[in-house]
Parts: structure tokens; C-alpha cells; sequence
């Protein structure tokens, strides 16, 4: 899990340091900056490339260009014991999750279950980061949201009116790693495909299709098709009903509502996701539970495997794995997009992302 000879390795905490500064003098209060930086930091850290500090640049343009709002007025649209739904005021998606995520985890503990929806809100990185917030309060977690552009058309179609609308479990364990799912409604999250391109990549066959019908394999040329959904007609299906409950049902963009944030920098994303949060306490013995998942965890760890398979992994497993490695050797990133940092520093008046010594 070390660097190639492509890549630049750096700390969690300078990766940190820089997306905070940067988002500062953007105009983020520092309590905002510290939080947001913090987890696009954790993103990297664990291997979510494509949702990490390669987005920075992308929040700077939208909040200098006043398509994010810095300094929002969070709050609580509506609400009852089990659910609340949470008005971004256009703030830092990550900023407006974090807080659905502790109210969602305070009403918990009070009712057993509680949905916490949001609307206003934005881009907010890797789905597995709030899904796994409930876990160390011995609760389950399930996300779901609308993708930040639409790269899905309806099964048969060409017309894109659905997104990546991803969903995120996270679920305590003992003595193993929690299991934590985090899966895009199609075959390869849209960030998967930017991370190709910054690196120069090819992508695989099977992520996307052209209008033609034909394998898409180039990543600088996304415009040109669309990506595909998990188990072809299922997919489309599962992303309609995630857009449906992250989206429509908190007030959200949905559909043809959904604005690519990618292109458009100025017009408010409007962006909705949702996180369901179950109190184990709330269903018997937190710890009763913790073993049966480390149970069945080594069941399906030392089933038979088929021949040329090394290991069985758990959804999650890997993602910890990195994070165990990265921590202790730094972060891999490819010096493409280090280079570009360096530069866009330099405009926003902040000192540049620091590295480890090569």
C-alpha cells in the first residue's frame, strides 16, 4: 500500500492543515474549516481518493463564486421524537451531515430509530464517513443520498435523470472491524472516473457506456456517455428509490432538479441525503450482537475459497486495512494533483500543501 513512483506521500494531519487554511481563506469560519478539512482528510486517509482533497479545488470555485454559502444558518426544518429533517442553508455538505448525524444519533438514543434528512445541503465526500459515526456510540448506521450531478439515465434510456445516489451501512463489531458498506447505485461512483483522469488512467470495461452503446474506457471523455448501474435493470431501480428518500421526500433536488456541480459553480445544488440510525440497546445486548457479527465476520473470512483467491473480505475491511497503512506510511497521492495544489495555493494566498520527504 505504499506510493509509485507517480505519487507524492503526505500525512493526514498536512493534508489536513492545507484544506483547512485554503477553505479559510475561502471565508469558512475556522470551527467550520477545522471539520470539513478533518473529514475530507479522513477520506484520503482510507482510500476514498475520489471524494477526498481532490475535490478542493472544486469547493473553493463554488464557494468563491457564491454557489456555496460559508457561513450557513443550519437548522431544524422540521422535526418529531424519530426524524427531523435539517435545512443546510447551502452550507458545506459536510458540515450539514454532521450535524444530521448527531441530531439522528441523539434521537436514537431517546426513541430506538430516527431519520434525519436533509435539503439545502451539498457535496459532503465518501457516504462510509457517516455511516461509521454512529458505530462508536453502539448503533447502526444506513446513508443514503442524491448524486451531486446525473450521470444515470432510466434503464433503457439516454436522457440523464438520475445520479450515483450512493448508500453507506455502517455496523458495529467486537473484536473485528466494523462492517461498513459503501456502494454507488452504479458499477463505479462518478469521483472513481475523475480520479482516473487525474491520474491518466484508463477506465475498466463495464463502468460506462457511450450514447453509441459502446464500452467507454476514457475517462477525459465522460461527456460522452453515461455510467451504468450495479445488476443492470436493479440498479436503475434502487436508484430511483434512493433519490426518492434521500430527495424528494426531505424537499431536495431530484431528477431533472439536480444540478451538476461540476460544471455549474453559481446555482445552489439544493443536494439531499438522509441517515437512518439504530440503537442497538433499542434490540436486546450491544455486546451479545457485537459477537455475532465477529462470528459470522469469521465464518465468511474462512469460508472455501475459489482457486486464485488469496483472502474473502468484508465489506469495509479494506478500507481499514488502508488506514491502518496510511497512517503509519502517509498518504500516496499522485504528484499530478499535488502540482496543481501547489499552484491553485499560490491564487487562494495560502502556503502550500506540505509533504513528506521523498
Amino acid at each position: 500500500m505504499g506510493k509509485d513512483n507517480k505519487s507524492v506521500l503526505v500525512t493526514a494531519e498536512q493534508l489536513a492543515d492545507f484544506i483547512d487554511r485554503a477553505l479559510q481563506a475561502s471565508g469558512l469560519p475556522s470551527a467550520d474549516a477545522a471539520c470539513v478539512a478533518a473529514l475530507m482528510a479522513r477520506a484520503d486517509l482510507q482510500g476514498s481518493d475520489g471524494h477526498g482533497v481532490i475535490r478542493l479545488p472544486q469547493y473553493v470555485k463554488r464557494i468563491r463564486a457564491g454557489g456555496i454559502n460559508p457561513r450557513p444558518d443550519i437548522r431544524v426544518a422540521e422535526e418529531r421524537p424519530g426524524m427531523a429533517v435539517v435545512d443546510g442553508d447551502n452550507g458545506m455538505g459536510h458540515l450539514v451531515m454532521s450535524r444530521a448525524v448527531e441530531l439522528a444519533i441523539e434521537k436514537a438514543a431517546a426513541t430506538g430509530v430516527a431519520w434525519v434528512g436533509t435539503r439545502a445541503s451539498n457535496h459532503a465526500g465518501p457516504a462510509s464517513l457517516y455511516a461509521s459515526m454512529p458505530i462508536a456510540r453502539d448503533m447502526i448506521g444506513l446513508y443514503f443520498a442524491v448524486g451531486s450531478a446525473n450521470h444515470l439515465p432510466p434503464w433503457g434510456g439516454i436522457d440523464m435523470l438520475l445520479s450515483t445516489n450512493p448508500i453507506a451501512v455502517g455496523i458495529p463489531a467486537g473484536a473485528e472491524p466494523p462492517v461498513v458498506l459503501d456502494m454507488a447505485t452504479t458499477v463505479a461512483a462518478y469521483g472513481k472516473v475523475k480520479a482516473k483522469a487525474k491520474r491518466g488512467e484508463q477506465m475498466p470495461e463495464g463502468w460506462m457506456i457511450g450514447f453509441d452503446g459502446r464500452p467507454l474506457l476514457d475517462p477525459n471523455r465522460a461527456h460522452e456517455g453515461f455510467l451504468l448501474p450495479i445488476g443492470g435493470y436493479k440498479g436503475y431501480g434502487l436508484a430511483l428509490v434512493v433519490g426518492l428518500l434521500a430527495g424528494t421526500l426531505q424537499g431536495a433536488a431530484m431528477g431533472r432538479d439536480v444540478v451538476d456541480f461540476n460544471k455549474d459553480h453559481v446555482t445552489l445544488t439544493n443536494t439531499g441525503q438522509a441517515i437512518l440510525v439504530l440503537d442497538l440497546k433499542a434490540f436486546g445486548d450491544p455486546a451479545a450482537f457485537k459477537e455475532a457479527v465477529d462470528r459470522l465476520v469469521r465464518d465468511i473470512r474462512g469460508s472455501r475459497r475459489l482457486p486464485g483467491v488469496d483472502r474473502i473480505w468484508l465489506p469495509g475491511e479494506q478500507s481499514h486495512e488502508r488506514r491502518k497503512a496510511y497512517a503509519r506510511e502517509g498518504i500516496p497521492l499522485p504528484a499530478e494533483i499535488v502540482a496543481e495544489l501547489r499552484e491553485l495555493a499560490g491564487q487562494w494566498g495560502v502556503d502550500p500543501l506540505q509533504v513528506q520527504p521523498s
